[in-house]
């Protein structure tokens, strides 16, 4: 688990206006603005006639909404919101950083929490998994995956 410091406008442009963050699962938020909202991203799979096999919407299908509520001529005062790696690409992760300690089923989650407190914007990453386990490679490949994109797409302060 890392935390790392964003330039606030770029990374805003990145998460609300871009594709950048589609792929990932949208676990939760909570904006603060005129009021708290509070969105949660388990899919409800009654509502659809067709039940998707996700159990978290991906970003990509919330991101339109949270960016209706922070739009504006003010700031929000607050938001958090938490992202992880899609389950599907879990296999994919653990190939390219050449990690084979680990299932892609016993993951839980490999997370990106966003959190703006109305003059700074970090994320902090971190991991889940499914069993214990003393082993951190998967850990420290996810922050130093993290810490990479985040700084190839020049969004670190």
């Amino acid at each position: 688990m890392i935390t790392i410091s964003l330039k606030t406008k770029p990374s805003m442009s990145h998460l609300l206006l871009k594709d950048t963050f589609d792929q990932f699962s949208f676990i939760e938020g909570e904006i603060t603005t005129f009021n708290k909202f509070t969105i949660d991203g388990y899919l409800q799979k009654d509502f659809f006639e067709e039940k998707p096999e996700d159990s978290h919407a991906h970003w990509k299908d919330v991101r339109e909404f949270c960016f209706q509520i922070i739009r504006g001529k003010r700031t929000p005062l607050s938001f958090k919101i938490i992202l992880s790696l899609a389950p599907e690409n879990f296999p994919t992760f653990l190939t390219d950083q050449n990690i084979t300690g680990f299932r892609p089923e016993d993951i839980q989650g490999m997370y990106l929490n966003l959190s703006y407190d109305g003059l700074n914007l970090v994320c902090i990453t971190g991991i889940s998994m499914k069993t214990f386990t003393m082993d951190k490679s998967l850990e420290r490949a996810w922050d130093e995956a993290a810490q990479k994109k985040l700084l190839e797409l020049e969004l670190v302060v």
